[in-house]
C-alpha cells in the first residue's frame, strides 16, 4: 500500500544527492514507484551502487552538482552526511523544493512497523541487538538506517513487516512525518557539535525528533539517568508510553539492576535475567541491552525467547572486540569509540591493567570525563594521529608513560614493548579517523591485522 505521508508529487522528479548506500536505495524506489530519477554525487560512487543504478535505467553523475538537472526536482532525497548549509543544499532550500532523508522517503511507501534507535553511543549494538530478538522470535524484520540496507531499497525490492532502523541525528534532520512505533534515545552526549553551531540544545533536539508524530499506541524508551535527555524531556509533548531504564529502580522504570538481576517490568508482563547470563560485557552492554529487551517486551515477543537472544548475542565489530592473546597481552578493538563518552565506557568495562590507544581527528574533544578512569586503569597511552599535541597536553603526568606516534604500526609496535603479561592493549581512540584511515572499520581492520600478524 503506498501511502505517501509527505504528500509529495509521486509522479515527479525526484532527485537524489549521495550515491551511497542510502541514496541509491532511494533512488532504486523511486524508479520502482515510477518517477523521474536522478542521482548526483560530488565525490566517486562506488562501483557496485553504480551498477545498481545502470541495472534500474537510472541516470547519474559524479564528481560535480549540475544545476539545470536537479533545482527543477520536485523533491530531494540527500544523504545525511550533506550538511544543510552545503551549496547546493541551500539553493535547493532557496527554490522551495522539499529535502528529505532517505528513511523519511522511504516511509512514504510502507506501513510496516517501525523500531527505531538514536543516541550518541550503543546506537549500532543495541539496534543489532533487537534486530537478533525479532529475528529469534520469527518476526518478518528488516535492519536498516546506519547499519543493514537501505530502508528505501528494501521498501522497493524486498519489504518487511517491522524494520530496525538505528538513526543519527544527521538523518532525523530532514525527517517530519515519519512515525517510530518504539523510539529509543539511549544516551546524549556531546557529538557533531560542529554541525549544531556547537550548541548542545541544538544537538539535542535532533536526536528528539524521533519521537515526532508518535500517539498513545507508541512507545518511548530511553535512559533514565541521562541529563541531557531528563532536561528535553520537559520541553517535549509525546502521547507515547515512556519506558526508562537505568540502574535503579524509579517509579516509570520498566528495566532496572536488582541485586545482580535484570529485572523488567513492562505493561502486562514482568521478568528478570541474571546479569553474568548476558553475553555482552560492560555497563554501557548492560543498558543497551536493557534497551533492546524493552522494546521486544513491548512488542510482545516472549521472554525466554529475548532472555536466549541477550545470552547468545555476538558482539558488534569495532566494539569492544576481542582480537588476540599476544604473549599473555589481551588486544581489543574499539576502534568505533569516536566521541569520549564511547571511550568512557570502554575504560569502565576494563579489568586489567590498560595501555589506551588515542588519537586520529579530534571533534572538540573534552578529555576530563575520561581522566579519572585514565588515572585509575591505564599505565600508558599510545598516542596515535597527525596530530597529538593536544593528547599529549592533556594526559601527560597523569599516567606512567605517553607516547606519541604517526602510524598504527609504531602505535601497536610501542604497546607491545609497553604491555606485559596480564595487560591489555584497548584501541579506543576517542576520535574520528579520517586523519590516518578510511572510516573506523579501515582502522579497526588495519589494527586487527596488525595485531594477528604478531600472534
Amino acid at each position: 500500500m503506498e501511502i505517501n505521508k509527505q504528500n509529495i508529487d509521486l509522479s515527479g522528479r525526484l532527485v537524489v544527492l549521495g550515491g551511497g548506500e542510502s541514496g541509491t536505495g532511494a533512488a532504486v524506489l523511486g524508479k520502482v514507484k515510477g518517477m523521474d530519477v536522478f542521482l548526483s554525487d560530488m565525490g566517486k560512487i562506488p562501483e557496485k551502487y553504480k551498477e545498481m543504478l545502470r541495472n534500474h535505467s537510472i541516470p547519474f553523475e559524479e564528481g560535480q552538482h549540475t544545476e539545470e538537472k536537479i533545482l527543477n526536482a520536485t523533491v530531494v532525497v540527500k544523504s545525511p552526511g550533506i550538511p544543510p548549509y552545503a551549496p547546493m543544499v541551500e539553493k535547493i532550500a532557496g527554490k522551495g523544493i522539499p529535502v528529505l532523508s532517505e528513511i523519511e522517503f522511504a516511509a512514504g511507501f510502507t506501513d510496516s512497523r517501525m523500531v527505531c534507535i538514536t543516541g550518541s553511543n550503543g546506537k549500532t549494538t543495541t539496534t543489532l541487538l533487537t534486530y537478533h530478538i525479532l529475528r529469534k522470535a520469527g518476526l518478518d524484520v528488516g535492519l536498516a538506517g546506519n547499519v543493514g540496507k537501505s530502508l528505501a531499497l528494501q521498501v522497493a525490492l524486498e519489504p518487511h513487516e517491522n524494520y530496525v532502523i538505528e538513526l543519527s541525528s544527521f538523518q532525523l534532520e530532514n525527517m517530519y512525518q515519519f512515525k517510530a512505533n518504539i523510539a529509543v534515545i539511549l544516551n546524549i552526549t556531546p557529538d557533531h557539535l560542529d554541525r549544531y553551531d556547537h550548541k548542545m540544545e541544538n544537538y539535542a533536539a535532533a536526536k528528539f525528533r524521533i519521537l515526532q508524530n508518535q500517539t498513545k499506541e507508541d512507545f518511548f524508551v530511553y535512559w533514565q539517568d541521562d541529563p541531557i535527555i531528563r532536561e528535553q524531556i520537559r520541553h517535549v509533548q509525546s502521547e507515547a508510553l515512556r519506558l526508562p531504564f537505568g540502574f535503579n529502580k524509579e517509579e516509570e522504570s520498566a528495566a532496572w539492576v536488582d541485586n545482580g538481576v535484570v529485572r523488567f517490568s513492562t505493561p502486562g508482563d514482568v521478568w528478570e535475567i541474571p546479569c553474568d547470563k548476558i553475553s555482552l560485557p560492560g555497563l554501557h552492554n548492560l543498558y543497551n541491552s536493557m534497551a533492546a529487551g524493552i522494546s521486544a517486551s513491548a512488542l510482545h515477543i516472549k521472554n525466554d525467547t529475548i532472555r536466549e537472544a541477550l545470552e547468545d548475542f555476538e558482539a558488534v565489530e569495532h566494539r569492544l572486540e576481542y582480537v588476540a592473546t599476544v604473549d599473555g597481552v589481551r588486544y581489543v578493538n574499539d576502534s568505533k569509540a569516536t566521541n569520549v563518552n564511547s571511550t568512557w565506557y570502554a575504560l569502565e568495562s576494563m579489568t586489567t591493567p590498560t595501555v589506551l590507544i588515542l588519537g586520529g581527528k579530534d571533534k572538540g574533544n573534552d578529555y576530563s570525563e575520561i581522566e579519572p578512569l585514565v588515572r585509575e586503569k591505564v599505565k600508558a597511552i599510545v598516542c596515535m594521529g597527525l596530530h597529538n599535541e593536544k593528547l599529549l597536553d592533556f594526559f601527560s603526568g597523569k599516567v606512567a608513560e605517553i607516547v606519541s606516534t604517526d602510524n598504527l604500526n609504531d602505535a601497536v609496535a610501542a604497546c607491545r614493548r609497553i604491555a606485559t603479561d596480564g595487560d591489555t592493549v584497548l584501541l579506543s581512540p576517542c576520535c574520528a579517523s579520517f586523519d590516518l584511515f578510511k572510516s573506523y572499520e579501515d582502522r579497526g581492520d588495519q589494527f586487527k591485522a596488525a595485531v594477528k600478524a604478531m600472534s
